[in-house]
């Protein structure tokens, strides 16, 4: 039997994995893979405003002639976004990284150890790569 392709699986409306089917079948791999890839657009969205934002805000701020303090919360208002897309690109890169797992059958399993790392925890932290105990361990030693 041909192995179901993931990608092209329509899932109901409503439909998250249950324990009682195989881990990561077909299915689970298929809301994982519209989750993180609905992730991935909204942050992208995101990104793309954030610079709109910082270059029209810089566009303005060389026409203002505005005093120290107007002049100081722009560029606090720029840091912060910058801050805020610095953090959307690391997600960003942690939600490429899973959909790498699930395209190369790693995914849901942990990276040291290659165990399960469980429905639940996967339903929780979608982008989890260790399991809790291994998870707790790491945290331990940091």
């Amino acid at each position: 039997m041909a192995k179901k392709n993931y990608k092209n699986i329509v899932l109901a409306p409503k439909y998250v994995p249950k324990k009682s089917e195989p881990y990561m079948c077909p299915e689970h791999l298929a809301y994982f893979y519209h989750l993180l890839t609905a992730q991935k657009e909204e942050i992208l969205q995101q990104n793309a405003s954030a610079l709109n934002y910082i270059s029209n805000a810089n566009k303005t701020n060389a026409n203002i002639t505005g005093d120290d303090l107007d002049i100081a919360i722009s560029e606090q208002e720029n840091t912060m976004t910058l801050r805020t897309a610095e953090r959307a690109n690391n997600l960003l890169a942690k939600i490429n990284s899973a959909l790498d797992r699930i395209e190369n059958g790693t995914y849901g399993y942990s990276v040291i150890s290659g165990d399960e790392i469980g429905l639940a925890r996967m339903l929780a932290r979608p982008l989890a790569t260790m399991t809790i105990e291994e998870q707790e361990e790491h945290e331990k030693k940091e």
